[in-house]
């Protein structure tokens, strides 16, 4: 028995708009797997850094994401020499990868404030931590953390690419680029 694809994944518009759906998804549900998308960076001596990261907003019409991070942490300091990232998910049920490349705004301090005013207070303790986040400490536990406003910032992913590639019976992939207002072009997987 052959499976087939599903309709999303052989049209361009409905491939596009159902990577947003899954991102949206991945906002609100703890358990999508665009909930937590791994985040790529650059540090200043070249070399590629990943890390796991949570999705905390997704704009479709403004083709932006939000994640929240300390502002002392190594991905903030690589933003500010190379404000360029990659985003990666992969959903099994869907056997859907998707990549995003986009450029990165920092926000902090006047410009965040209205969103951490929205962060559970349990989840602020993620940021403010001293020493700051990856200093060396002496044992596992030498450090504190308290929630501190002025630690806080949100990476406001803008979206220039998608990479969408789905490897169902028949693999299929496609770009979506935001200068050619995201008419998509089928790609060989």
């Amino acid at each position: 028995m052959t499976r087939e694809a599903p309709a999303w994944a052989v049209d361009l518009g409905e491939l596009h708009a159902q990577v947003w759906t899954r991102l949206l998804r991945g906002v609100h549900d703890r358990h999508a797997p665009a909930r937590h998308p791994t985040l790529a960076t650059v540090r200043a001596d070249g070399l590629p850094q990943a890390r796991t990261v949570v999705l905390r907003a997704a704009d479709k019409e403004a083709a932006t994401l939000d994640i929240h991070t300390d502002l002392h942490s190594a991905k903030v300091a690589e933003l500010r020499e190379n404000p360029l990232a990659a985003l990666h998910v992969w959903d099994a049920s869907a056997h859907l990868q998707t990549r995003i490349e986009a450029g990165v705004a920092i926000l902090s301090g006047a410009d965040a404030t209205g969103i951490w005013e929205r962060v559970p207070a349990p989840s602020r303790t993620a940021y403010g931590s001293t020493p700051a986040p990856g200093q060396p400490i002496p044992d596992d536990l030498a450090y504190d953390k308290r929630p501190e406003q002025a630690a806080f910032a949100v990476l406001r992913l803008s979206v220039r690419a998608i990479d969408a590639l789905h490897l169902g019976p028949d693999y299929r992939r496609a770009r979506f680029v935001r200068g050619d207002g995201w008419a998509g072009q089928w790609l060989a997987p």
